[in-house]
């Protein structure tokens, strides 16, 4: 009797369980209203040339100060500021790093005079 009873009660659970739900509602979004944009945009700026001509500005100058003269940007290192690798003897594509002693780095397929890149310092050397 009492498994009837709980079987009946299963079924009437699985049967309330299966009917249909009426879909959710579905939500209409409107399109954003941005405001209109009716400024034009500030005219681009123009690089720096510090050999160009010199344009005057439009407002007084308050002071002239003498000012140190500007610093060289740094520049790119010459090929031959950077030293070459060591060739390990009886292999003939390993280099040992100047930077790294005792790490080896495969440098095959690289012409004698190429720049490479130490991958333990990530600084820059030449093949032998």
């Amino acid at each position: 009797m009492k498994f009837s009873l709980s079987l009946a009660l299963l079924a009437a659970s699985l049967l309330a369980s299966c009917s249909e739900e009426p879909p959710p509602p579905t939500t209409q979004h409107r399109p954003a209203r941005y405001p209109s944009q009716t400024a034009e945009y500030p005219p681009q700026q123009q690089p720096f040339n510090p050999n160009g001509p010199v344009q005057p500005s439009s407002s007084p100058p308050a002071e002239t100060v003498a000012s140190p003269p500007p610093t060289a940007a740094p520049t790119k290192v010459a090929k031959g500021d950077y030293p070459y690798g060591i060739p390990v003897p009886g292999k003939p594509h390993l280099v040992e790093s100047p930077y790294s002693p005792g790490k080896y780095i495969d440098v095959e397929g690289f012409p004698p005079g190429t720049e490479v890149k130490d991958p333990y310092t990530d600084k820059i050397f030449l093949v032998p």
